[in-house]
């Protein structure tokens, strides 16, 4: 006999788990299926490192987008934790090191630091008013990505009323790099401002089609503030209390189980799935994909148009944090995003290699210390470093994935060593076979590991928190009816949020 539900969710990452909760707290069937033997997709801890008691955040690392009301609904009982520093840029002027140090609240440190790399007080100005006026902005989109979807004039009312028409147009209608040029006059701050806009996008920052100035805007708008904080225990610690919260409503998950085939109509729908060796059939009024929409595709018998990421992590483990040319601090460093060769000229020049198939020199990226913020994760004394490589298309790696990973992992830390004081060689920890604690993913490991098409860590491009006019509600809607998306690939969805999750499971609730 066939098994039904009134809801499966394909894929048990975190918004197929936040779905799953909402559902089944209000009263609805729910079953979750999961090709891994465990929940939470990339928003997971690990332990990479033999002998070692660090736990890492080893896909997604750090929460913006997940809204306070989300946490609220479903009783997360989860801790988010603000960073001492925002962003610290090491750099040489005149043939001495220096940096740019931004705190978390922008205040008299700031400010001496932006002097004493331009010269001037003009660039703090501009950086200042540049972020009042796209907090304002924040402020006011951020209370849309829990509702039916806006129209592209009702949120052009919210921004203009909340920021003014200049910040709509530098946003929403001209290329980011134009905004960008015309604020700043600095190229290593217009790089910093610049990144928000890349992370996990290959893109120009002056391209016509404004990729950069959708994931830009993704970046700063997380529930109204854009502050990227970190998960206390670890990106694990989320998707634990995601599980807990879906269980205790009523939902069944089911890990090891492997879509094979999802069919809808409209009015009824079934789902194959392989769990060991046996093939089994559920049937359900709805079913929610938490799976990339090239992997639902493919599910539906339909030929995927695959995305393709463009990035590399890697993760390290350190026995103590390495002193800087500059003299600035480590805890300070390293405390918040620590850039690496991001000036705004570095970050176009690395595209247009990257884009025309060459691996870019210098390599931008950026490095992330958890352990600076939250030290329950690893063993007394020891901190994790995670790098994020910008500009790096998951093509480059197809002819020989190993081995370009490894040349890439020696040319990041070569490009840490020239800021350091102490080679990033000498303050690694050793596993228990003596080995140095560094591990990297490539696109086309997130691909093998995660179902990830390409690598992609959107699922695809990230779209619009609008519709052109009174179009389809939730951005979660597909061809048929009963057949919605819950994951990234929904529109608003990317990152660690949950909103696809939450509006998937509000699309269903409010027929």
């Amino acid at each position: 006999m066939t098994e039904r539900y009134d809801v499966v969710v394909v894929g048990g990452g975190h918004n197929g788990l936040v779905a799953a909760a909402y559902l089944a707290r209000a009263g609805r069937s729910v079953l979750v299926l999961e090709r891994l033997e465990r929940v939470g997709g990339a928003a997971v801890s690990a332990s990479p490192f033999s002998g070692t008691g660090a736990r890492l955040s080893r896909y997604s690392y750090l929460v913006s987008l997940l809204p306070r009301a989300i946490v609220d609904d479903l009783g997360l009982r989860i801790s988010l934790r603000s960073r001492r520093v925002s962003s610290y840029t090491p750099t040489v002027r005149s043939g001495v090191p220096t940096g740019l140090l931004v705190e978390r609240e922008p205040g008299p440190a700031t400010a001496e630091s932006f002097r004493a790399l331009t010269g001037s007080d003009a660039e703090f100005e501009r950086w200042s008013a540049w972020y009042d006026s796209l907090a304002a902005m924040a402020r006011a989109v951020a209370p849309t990505m829990l509702g039916p979807l806006p129209t592209r004039a009702e949120l052009r009312s919210l921004v203009v009323g909340a920021a003014g028409e200049r910040v709509w147009r530098q946003v929403f209608e001209r290329p980011l790099g134009e905004a960008v040029e015309e604020t700043f006059a600095d190229d290593l701050v217009r790089g910093v401002v610049a990144t928000d806009a890349l992370i996990g996008t290959h893109t120009s920052l002056r391209a016509p089609d404004l990729l950069a100035n959708r994931c830009f805007l993704y970046h700063l708008i997380g529930d109204g503030t854009g502050e990227w904080r970190v998960p206390v225990g670890g990106m694990g610690a989320v998707t634990a209390e995601l599980e807990r919260v879906a269980r205790a409503a009523g939902a069944t998950i089911r890990t090891g189980a492997t879509a094979t085939a999802v069919a809808a109509d409209g009015v009824e729908a079934q789902v194959r799935y392989v769990a060991g060796e046996q093939e089994h059939t559920v049937a359900a009024g709805t079913v929610l994909s938490g799976v990339a929409p090239a992997v639902l595709d493919r599910l539906r018998g339909r030929a995927p148009a695959a995305p393709r990421g463009a990035q590399l992590k890697i993760n390290i483990l350190l026995d103590r944090l390495p002193r800087l040319r500059s003299g600035v601090d480590p805890e300070l460093a390293f405390a918040g995003t620590f850039h690496l060769d991001e000036s705004y000229q570095e970050l176009e020049d690395a595209y247009r290699a990257s884009a025309g198939g060459t691996v870019p020199d210098p390599l931008p990226g950026e490095t992330y210390c958890h352990t600076l913020t939250d030290t329950s994760i690893v063993d007394a004394g020891t901190h994790t470093l995670t790098l994020f490589g910008l500009h790096l298309p998951a093509d480059l790696f197809e002819e020989d994935n190993a081995g370009l990973r490894e040349t890439l992992v020696d040319r990041y830390l070569a490009g840490l060593n020239r800021h350091l004081r102490d080679p990033i060689e000498e303050c690694l920890a050793t596993d228990a076979d003596g080995r140095p604690c560094v591990e990297a993913r490539t696109p086309l490991d997130l691909e093998r590991e995660l179902a990830m098409p390409g690598g992609h860590i959107f699922h695809g491009d990230l779209a619009w928190p609008h519709v052109e006019d009174d179009g389809p509600g939730w951005g979660v809607e597909t061809d048929v009816p009963n057949l919605l998306l819950c994951g990234s690939g929904a529109r608003r969805g990317g990152g660690v949020s949950g909103i696809g999750g939450h509006n998937a499971a509000m699309a269903v609730l409010g027929r």
